[in-house]
């Protein structure tokens, strides 16, 4: 199952072509052998050609084997990875026609018991089905299967018997022959048998390795098998010590101790395994039983403070249920970082310095411990949120925001986040996820960080500095499922094939056996378990607490229901009280650590549950904020389509929710790029403004800006939309385009190689954008009352609160027209009088109303924002902007100011810090740049406790 998986996941991640699967012959000579002996490979009717660009020498072979029982055991350990295959494995060429490759299957898979291997061979990018099809092979001339017990290890009570059967096989064929039976190489028993062998090993008081030895009749060479025998310990019973939680509870009195707490229901002892004991466990590892509860604890001593731990439990059922194990070795549930065999080795050492070796000899993942942390000293310790009604919220993936993909890249760039006025970064899943490829919803370890990303600290220094500059950090949470590498999956798992994954058991205390909703992915927690709660509050906690996360985005939360069933679409979308009540829950208990906690559903359900969350606890300022997709009828005004426009549900009104709690949307992560179908599908059929043309599409994006921003409600932005991002959301890896296969591929990062703050066109919709922002974040009335007509392609946006005086800005006005061509618009002002250009930041751009059914001519793609008065942001900064020059320029070697500052701090085009000095400098003080390369640069200039920016171009 494992290599199944794999391939699973990297079919995701790749790109698919035509069909280039060949259907080779493979021989093997001896084509019967012994897992100890070489042999030979050879594949013909194959042609790599077709798969490697001519080159007919580029064929890898690609291997798995099978354990004595016919499980799935594993893959070549130098297979290397699926689109890049390991030199070790490349085939000879023989130059007839023929490849082959020489191995001992023991030495070559290192492992031994094994029963049966599958080979292919592919190109050493096999991505895109460049590969022949599977060959399976069995291994062995005498082969003892043993089909009682089911499970390895057994677990058995002391004193306790145990029936064995077993069969055998000589060269393929079923055979009579003789068993003998070995407790640790001490004989026990022995028989006859065809085709099935019996016996029944009673009193049993010592554990360790039963092996079935088969002589076929007649015949003088043998085969075996063999399972690990495992006698229950004496668990000692003890109460919990108070103050604990689940996981690892550090003493803070003594940095040589810590103690551990599992809760593990059906579980009848817990060895805990780790570096501390050379993971290999004694009976002063083996934990305590709480009296009183499903936990089991453990007091760990003598540990070294600082020094970096690792540990598994190893957990073990006398009795589990059919088709689960035995024993489950798995990292802690609510592990804070974990080490992962998988993902690990392909970490940038750029991105996580000094990651923790993975112990050596261990399977899966375990989890780290380390006393005496220095805690990170946190710069903001009593940040103000922006208010909910403000929120203008920018969701980014980490992996496709720039090339290094990790939180330094964020930290750098802070200065784009700032300058584009937003108040929020809320960041797809970066718990500890399968692979490292991912957008994260793959979640394995709700409470671990992500190594892909960087380190713990790097998080926290970049919320930290986000909080210095204003901004909220919102984390995306995946809740209603985990995938197999959760401990309280695999703990309780069902795993009828052995390999150790599976999906959970009848008897999982977390998880649904079947999803009881329609959206299902990985396994589906059942949250109306009280263990699962307990878990979700401990993820909320520690996000909350340990992180100042300001707030969770919870992703698919119709997946929080009881009440329906995988093929109950219908179901899933009506309401369902279960989920509006433990989704209550969640909140309140996330508002009981913050008050001012953000908390955000991605529902996209029925307004009548989503007015549930919306108005709750409203009176005290509260609310959920609901997921409000609007991504259909935007485009359809973008692409130049009446059609389907209608973009009222934009804001809380039309979804009768009491206050402004719907987070509306144009574009996010899920729905195709806007500015990609502008020029695929948009409107042609004016040749001097075809939408289809770059420039013209560009042009058309700060006009969405302005119908949707200012609406007031939160709202959220999808990253590099305001750059007019059109590289599709199915771009494969390689560039191309392929729907649906590619969706979840690394994309490229045009927004930084080509430069597009530099870019005339795309450099406007951020500059718009920043100053619709601007006026959304810093002008009351954009938390007021709104009205909206639209359905046309020239929407119109009111916005107005009554409570504020006419001496102030207290009405707003927004048209737009998406045709393509110019159209004279009916405004409909609320009165007559002067009306001035909100986009015009000195305040002197004004329209003098004497009628207000006047039309106004808009050119096609663009928008007017007028308000009562000029807004009162902007005309400090822009005197100030006024006053402030840099000359000359361009520069060449240096350049001065004409006014004294406090500072000079360079960023290039990306945000990307290039210069930085600080200190009180007076006017025409020269500074050089003459080590700077040629471009255009943002200039940032201190002041007192001001600052104004400024271009420089640099030749």
């Amino acid at each position: 199952m494992k290599r199944f998986l794999q391939f699973l996941f990297l079919s995701i991640l790749s790109t698919p072509c035509f069909a280039q699967v060949q259907n080779a012959t493979f021989s093997i000579s001896p084509s019967s052998f012994n897992e100890d002996e070489q042999i030979t490979i050879t594949v013909s009717n194959v042609n790599p050609t077709i798969w490697n660009a001519g080159q007919p020498n580029n064929i890898y072979l690609w291997a798995w084997y099978f354990d004595l029982n016919g499980n799935l055991a594993g893959d070549s350990p130098t297979n290397g990875t699926w689109d890049a295959s390991n030199e070790a494995q490349k085939l000879t060429n023989n130059g007839n026609g023929t490849y082959s490759f020489t191995l001992t299957p023991n030495t070559f898979f290192n492992v031994s018991g094994i029963s049966k291997m599958g080979i292919l061979v592919k190109a050493k990018d096999g991505t895109g089905d460049k590969k022949t099809q599977d060959f399976l092979t069995p291994v062995g001339k005498v082969l003892v299967t043993i089909t009682k017990p089911t499970s390895n290890p057994v677990v058995v009570s002391s004193g306790g018997s145990l029936q064995i059967k077993a069969n055998m096989k000589y060269q393929g064929v079923s055979t009579v022959g003789a068993f003998e039976v070995y407790l640790n190489n001490n004989f026990l028993t022995s028989g006859n048998g065809f085709p099935n062998y019996s016996t029944t090993l009673s009193n049993l008081t010592t554990g360790g390795t039963v092996k079935i030895v088969g002589t076929p009749q007649g015949e003088t060479e043998t085969g075996e098998n063999s399972f690990e025998l495992i006698i229950a310990p004496t668990v000692t019973t003890a109460s919990l010590p108070a103050n604990m939680v689940d996981g690892i509870n550090y003493n803070s009195s003594d940095p040589t101790k810590a103690t551990l707490v599992l809760d593990a229901p059906n579980k009848d002892f817990v060895y805990v395994a780790g570096s501390f004991n050379n993971y290999n466990p004694t009976a002063s590892y083996l934990m305590k039983k709480d009296p009183s509860s499903t936990k089991f604890w453990l007091e760990l001593t003598g540990l070294t403070s600082g020094q970096i731990e690792t540990y598994q439990y190893w957990v073990y059922a006398l009795n589990p249920v059919a088709n689960s194990p035995a024993e489950v070795k798995t990292a802690d549930p609510f592990s804070t970082l974990v080490l992962s065999p998988f993902d690990d080795p392909y970490i940038p050492a750029t991105s996580y310095p000094n990651l923790p070796p993975y112990p050596a000899g261990q399977q899966r993942e375990v989890t780290v411990l380390q006393t005496g942390q220095t805690p990170y000293n946190w710069q903001v310790t009593n940040f103000n949120k922006p208010k909910k009604e403000d929120l203008v919220v920018y969701e980014l993936l980490i992996r496709d925001f720039d090339a290094d993909r990790n939180y330094q890249d964020l930290i750098d760039k802070i200065d784009y986040f700032k300058n584009l006025n937003i108040n929020a970064i809320e960041l797809m899943p970066v718990m500890e996820y399968e692979g490292n490829e991912s957008w994260g919803y793959n979640t394995a370890f709700h409470m671990a960080l992500d190594k892909f990303y960087g380190t713990e600290n790097k998080l926290k220094e970049f919320i930290d500095l986000c909080h210095e500059n204003g901004i909220a950090v919102i984390l995306d949470v995946a809740l209603n499922h985990a995938f197999g590498r959760n401990p309280m999956v695999r703990m309780w798992m069902d795993d009828p094939d052995r390999d150790g994954w599976g999906g959970p058991s009848s008897e999982n205390p977390y998880f649904n056996q079947t999803a009881k909703h329609a959206y299902s992915v990985g396994d589906d927690f059942n949250h109306s378990q009280a263990i699962t709660q307990n878990y979700v509050h401990r993820v909320i906690k520690h996000w909350i607490q340990d992180f100042k996360i300001d707030g969770l985005r919870w992703d698919l939360t119709k997946g929080f229901t009881q009440c329906c069933s995988a093929s109950d679409e219908t179901g899933t979308n009506a309401y369902q009280q279960d989920r509006v009540d433990i989704l209550k829950g969640y909140a309140d208990y996330s508002w009981s650590l913050d008050p001012s906690s953000y908390v955000i559903f991605e529902h996209l359900g029925q307004d009548n549950e989503e007015q549930q969350w919306a108005n709750y606890r409203i009176d005290e300022g509260k609310g959920v904020m609901m997921w409000g997709k609007m991504t259909e009828p935007y485009n359809q005004l973008t692409m130049g389509y009446a059609s389907g426009s209608n973009i009222n549900r934009m804001g809380s009104n039309s979804h009768g929710f009491t206050g402004n709690r719907v987070m509306g949307y144009a574009e996010s992560h899920d729905e195709e790029r806007l500015m990609y179908k502008n020029l695929q599908y948009g409107n042609s059929t004016n040749s001097g403004h075809d939408v289809k043309n770059l420039n013209t599409a560009l042009s058309r994006m700060s006009a969405l800006g302005a119908v949707s921003l200012t609406i007031p409600g939160p709202k959220m932005i999808w990253h590099f939309g305001e750059l007019g991002m059109d590289n599709s959301i199915f771009t494969c890896n390689n560039g191309s385009v392929n729907n649906p296969d590619c969706k979840l591929d690394t994309k490229p990062q045009p927004q930084w190689v080509d430069n597009w703050l530099g870019n005339t066109n795309r450099n406007q919709i951020y500059n718009d954008w920043a100053r619709l922002i601007k006026l959304k974040t810093e002008e009351s009335v954009f938390e007021g009352d709104y009205s909206i007509n639209s359905g046309t392609l020239t929407p119109k946006i009111y916005i107005y609160d009554n409570s504020i005086p006419s001496t102030q800005l207290k009405n707003v006005v927004v048209l737009a027209n998406f045709d393509v061509t110019s159209q004279n618009i009916t405004p409909d002002f609320p009165y007559t009088g002067t009306w001035y250009d909100l986009m015009d930041d000195s305040g002197n751009t004004t329209l003098n109303v004497t009628s207000t059914t006047n039309p106004i001519t808009i050119a096609a793609g663009q928008f007017k924002i007028y308000g009562n008065k000029a807004a009162t942001l902007g005309i400090d900064d822009n005197v100030a902007n006024a006053s402030f020059s840099l000359y000359p320029n361009p520069a060449s070697k240096t350049f001065q100011i004409n006014k004294a500052v406090d500072g000079v701090t360079i960023y290039d085009t990306t945000g990307k810090l290039i210069y930085n000095l600080k200190g009180h400098f007076e006017a025409k003080h020269e500074f050089d740049v003459s080590k700077i390369a040629q471009g255009l640069y943002i200039v940032k200039l201190d002041y007192k406790s001001n600052s104004v920016t400024k271009q420089l171009i640099i030749n």
